[in-house]
């Protein structure tokens, strides 16, 4: 769930300009999502990703306070303060993602101090090279060898988007997703981008891959949640 102005969107390539306005009430869809037996949501602060702090803490507070979900967040997150923040408002994990570029003595820390189960990588790529700051801006950092460097620091769960195919539901990157899994064969994958049907998250689940990120495909109703059933353990 993509949070902007307090609203759940979905952006097209990471692009702020190809937005689009799915809901003003995050709470109410993230109730539904618990009504329909899913257990996780992945919340991003859009507005924080561009701005490089907590913007939307009064929407994560009333996801987390009004749901029992297990709720991973991420989207700005520079700071002791707002890590910090993040967990106060009831969030189980954070989702380092342009800091783990910029400021990776900041991440270890936060790996020493809350441990690796509350610790998730994000590394959003194209062209397997590492995109930072809401996917704005681009580096020439290589995928795998950044992933290596942070299993060595104990890190051991990745989301990892294909910017290109984010919100355009024409299936996630598998070749990706091969390759970090031939990599790193201990790393937990989350895969994100692109998923757009059931056979999609079929396709991931027979890969090997742990787990999935759908948004775009539940509001555009190309996947049910009655089609999910079968994965929720």
């Amino acid at each position: 769930m993509d949070i902007i102005d307090g609203k759940y969107v979905r952006l097209s390539k990471g692009a702020y300009d190809r937005k689009k306005v799915y809901g003003s009430d995050p709470l109410e869809m993230a109730k539904r999502f618990e009504q329909a037996g899913l257990k996780r949501l992945h919340v991003v602060d859009l507005d924080g990703a561009r701005e490089g702090r907590l913007v939307n803490r009064a929407t994560l507070e009333k996801i987390a306070g009004g749901t029992g979900l297990e709720i991973d967040f991420g989207g700005g997150l520079r700071s002791d303060d707002d890590i910090n923040n993040a967990f106060a408002c009831g969030v189980r994990q954070i989702t380092a993602g342009s800091i783990a570029i910029h400021k990776p003595e900041k991440v270890q820390s936060w790996l020493q101090k809350y441990g690796a189960e509350k610790i998730i990588l994000g590394a959003d790529v194209r062209n397997m090279k590492i995109a930072v700051h809401g996917w704005q801006e681009q580096t020439a950092i290589e995928l795998l060898p950044f992933l290596k460097n942070y299993f060595s620091a104990g890190l051991r769960t990745v989301i990892c988007t294909d910017i290109e195919r984010d919100g355009m539901l024409r299936g996630p990157s598998l070749d990706l997703y091969a390759k970090i899994r031939q990599t790193l064969p201990a790393l937990m994958i989350i895969a994100s981008g692109g998923v757009g049907s059931l056979e999609d998250v079929i396709r991931l689940e027979e890969a090997g891959i742990d787990a999935v990120i759908i948004g775009k495909a539940l509001y555009e109703h190309t996947i049910s949640l009655k089609d999910l059933e079968r994965f929720l353990c």
